[in-house]
């Protein structure tokens, strides 16, 4: 049976309204004054039968440009990756996708052992000592970390580079605006962090230096030389990170991070129209109880069983306002399963191997372009991302693209900076085959012909 929703009947209807002493549903609104009702008929189609309603819906859904259908170039943030098909058999369980807050750990092992591998994964990656049970995405995880640097400081400034994803520097400066905490962005230089500049703006007011790794450029910032300008000022050096890519590169916190934050979609989680996705939050044990959210831990019980349990819940839920380090209420319980059991299903050579693939497979794409008179604009090394400058505007691009070819482009640089206009950030993951790369840079060769 594909309904699992039955609408009530007229009977079902009337003893309800019965039960409540209400003749009939009018009378629910007989306290909203009559001028401000809407009284006429809605601007809508007549009611269709079921078979033909599945066929204009399906009909609609099929002119949709999805990543089945189409090669996606298209990055900034979300990226189309390989999701192992246990994924979706282990998150589809109703134990899973029905759970919520796990406040009784006796009932709930499934769901906290779940979320300790989660966390345990998550520090294994980025060389930090304490992960929390996962943040709502990538942009308010980066925020979160921000908060934390200033109340752990007891500073008002924090300092974030250019290079950093525009849509998360816009939500680090939301949560500031309340705290009243100044957000100073650094300019980037080729691509990368300023470092002049970034030292420029450093003195002893500054709670925290932001930079992204690889930053929204696809470029692999020196985290070896911004460490050090953070931390000579005693404020902490926050990482935000594309977990795929440490796979392959030395994790943050091997280089000095105090904080590492990210977005786990690259981990089994589809691009699904920008969301939900699940946050991840890493830190020095040091900050350990200033962590946002909550912590699994693992114990035994009175037996010598292992368990798991909230071991540490910072906010205003559980403790005085005062006290709470953040407003989150809730994590990514359920995404935050399907990145561990996408990394569990890859494996640590098969997560090396995919971080490889995109790395080779962007370099491929990036020399096809230069072969075919198109500038990258940016050296240095660079994981899956790269930058082109094209002679067009790449919105207009796009849509040839994607009418001509089913061809989903990269992304549009100009809306964010301004110098970049007619720049296109592309994106080549492990799923998009050599065919795929050059069929792209044909079409776009062709474009400008």
């Amino acid at each position: 049976m594909k309904h699992r929703y039955l609408p009530m009947t007229e009977q079902d209807q009337k003893e309800m309204l019965d039960a409540i002493g209400v003749e009939n549903i009018n009378e629910l609104f007989e306290d909203i004054p009559e001028k401000v009702r809407f009284n006429g008929e809605y601007n809508i189609k007549k009611a269709k039968s079921e078979t033909e309603l599945l066929k204009e819906l399906s009909e609609l859904a099929s002119k949709n440009a999805d990543l089945r259908s189409h090669a996606s170039f298209l990055g900034a943030g979300v990226y189309d990756h390989y999701i192992p098909t246990i994924v979706d058999h282990v998150i589809s369980r109703s134990e899973f996708y029905t759970a919520y807050t796990p406040y009784q750990p006796e009932i709930s092992q499934g769901e906290l052992q779940a979320i300790f591998e989660f966390q345990s994964m998550i520090c294994e990656l980025t060389g930090m000592d304490v992960a929390n049970s996962s943040m709502y995405d990538g942009g308010t995880s980066l925020a979160e970390a921000a908060m934390l640097s200033a109340g752990h400081t007891r500073r008002k400034k924090i300092v974030i580079s250019e290079a950093v994803n525009p849509e998360s520097r816009a939500v680090v400066k939301s949560y500031a605006k309340g705290q009243y905490i100044d957000v100073i962005e650094v300019p980037h230089k080729n691509g990368v962090t300023d470092l002049e500049a970034l030292k420029a703006e450093m003195n002893d007011d500054v709670a925290a230096v932001i930079v992204q790794y690889p930053n929204f450029f696809g470029q692999i910032e020196s985290l070896k030389e911004i460490e050090p300008i953070a931390h000579d000022h005693k404020s902490l050096f926050v990482v935000s990170s594309n977990p795929l890519s440490l796979g392959a590169l030395t994790p943050p916190g091997a280089l000095g991070a105090d904080i590492v934050v990210g977005d786990a979609q690259p981990f089994g989680i589809p691009s699904a129209f920008g969301g939900p996705h699940c946050g991840y939050f890493a830190v020095t044990s040091k900050l350990m109880r200033k962590v946002p959210g909550r912590l699994v831990g693992q114990t035994v019980d009175e037996d010598g069983k292992r368990g798991f349990v909230l071991t540490l819940q910072a906010r205003e839920q559980h403790i005085r306002r005062d006290k709470a380090t953040s407003n989150i209420c809730s994590n990514q319980a359920l995404n935050a399963l399907a990145a561990s059991v996408a990394m569990t299903a890859l494996g640590k050579k098969g997560m090396a191997e995919i971080a490889m693939q995109n790395i080779q497979k962007a370099h491929y794409a990036k020399q096809a372009f230069k072969e075919n008179g198109f500038e990258a604009v940016f050296d240095g090394p660079s994981f899956n991302e790269f930058v082109i400058k094209l002679q067009k505007p790449v919105k207009e691009l796009n849509k040839t693209l994607l009418n001509r070819s089913k061809i989903i482009g990269g992304y549009d640089l100009g809306r964010d900076y301004p110098e970049l206009e007619n720049h296109m950030l592309v994106a080549v993951t492990e799923l998009r085959t050599k065919e795929e790369i050059d069929t792209f840079v044909k079409e776009v060769r062709g474009s400008h012909e």
